[in-house]
């Protein structure tokens, strides 16, 4: 699994977790709805660190507490 999807999962499931959608986690963030849904969309490679912050801002978490979840603890080179 590349580390875009592992974000992209780790956002869903703390969407899930606080029963929010992401155009809701966009107006949390201070970002527009179409950028959240850009980051969201797996067929889109980049994902910017700026972006990530917001919507840990959003969802009140630190970029610590975010990527400390397991699933980007054994996460392979990337190679593309």
């Amino acid at each position: 699994m590349s580390v875009k999807d592992v974000v992209v999962d780790r956002f869903l499931e703390l969407c899930r977790e606080r029963g929010i959608r992401i155009n809701e986690l966009a107006n949390l963030s201070g970002v527009t709805p179409s950028t959240a849904y850009s980051m969201m969309d797996k067929n889109r490679r980049d994902v910017s660190i700026i972006t990530i912050k917001k919507f840990c801002d959003g969802l009140d978490i630190t970029l610590g507490e975010f990527f400390s979840a397991p699933a980007f603890d054994n996460l392979e080179q990337e190679l593309v």
